[in-house]
């Protein structure tokens, strides 16, 4: 009768982690979609005005950059469990979208630049959906990923700043490359936390996934715009 007991108790904990798990992942993918609202907006804006942080010196703007978005990384994790972390989540994909119009600019100035855009999106939203449902379905535990992923994003750092200085088309080729294979493994990371019970709260979740998007999108479309875009 105890066993009985125990293993029913052990049951139902188990249904209570994967409702809870379920949960996490759809208002994770819930926010994602609606994150990309702002997003749109922003890049629109900024297409609109002609946008450019990086006008003056690319290596200040470059740290202004980074302290402006994790200004906003830092604000959104302190305020995670409550309706104000929403609320910088989506002020940040704004930003987020302000930052992307300048390469949209310059996509747009290639006679396919619709295209090239359209490409880059098409191949971020394969890499997505297909990771995501690789960790969905397999449920395997990826978080020994962790520490090599963190090193590499490191490292891709380091890598940008120093193509700030020497310009080298080639380094900003291999960096955009590098990315792309970085944050799809991100992809992989982050919704595979999620479906083994290490992320329980779905703004941090969407706000890592939102970036691993983000990543493989800008860098798809630098390498597309090298490889297939066509001046007038």
């Amino acid at each position: 009768m105890q066993e009985q007991y125990q293993w029913g108790t052990t049951s139902q904990a188990g249904q209570e982690v994967a409702s809870q798990t379920n949960r996490v992942l759809r208002n994770t993918y819930m926010l994602l979609a609606l994150s990309m609202v702002p997003t749109v907006i922003g890049a629109l804006v900024g297409i609109q005005l002609q946008f450019s942080f990086f006008a003056g010196s690319p290596f200040i703007s470059f740290l202004l950059f980074l302290g402006i978005a994790f200004g906003f990384m830092w604000g959104i994790e302190k305020t995670k469990n409550s309706a104000m972390g929403v609320v910088l989540l989506l002020a940040f994909t704004f930003f987020m979208g302000l930052m992307l119009s300048r390469i949209l600019q310059v996509a747009l100035g290639f006679s396919n630049g619709g295209s090239l855009i359209a490409m880059a999106a098409g191949g971020t939203g394969a890499i997505f959906f297909t990771l995501a449902g690789v960790a969905s379905v397999t449920k395997r535990d990826f978080s020994n990923m962790g520490k090599f992923l963190a090193i590499g994003v490191v490292v891709l750092l380091l890598a940008i700043v120093a193509n700030i200085f020497f310009q080298i088309p080639a380094l900003s080729l291999t960096i955009s490359a590098v990315a792309v294979v970085l944050f799809s493994a991100y992809i992989l990371y982050d919704i595979s936390r999620i479906m083994n019970g290490g992320e329980t709260n779905y703004i941090s979740a969407t706000l890592a996934v939102y970036l691993d998007i983000y990543n493989v999108f800008v860098s798809l479309l630098n390498l597309v715009m090298a490889f297939s875009g066509e001046r007038d």
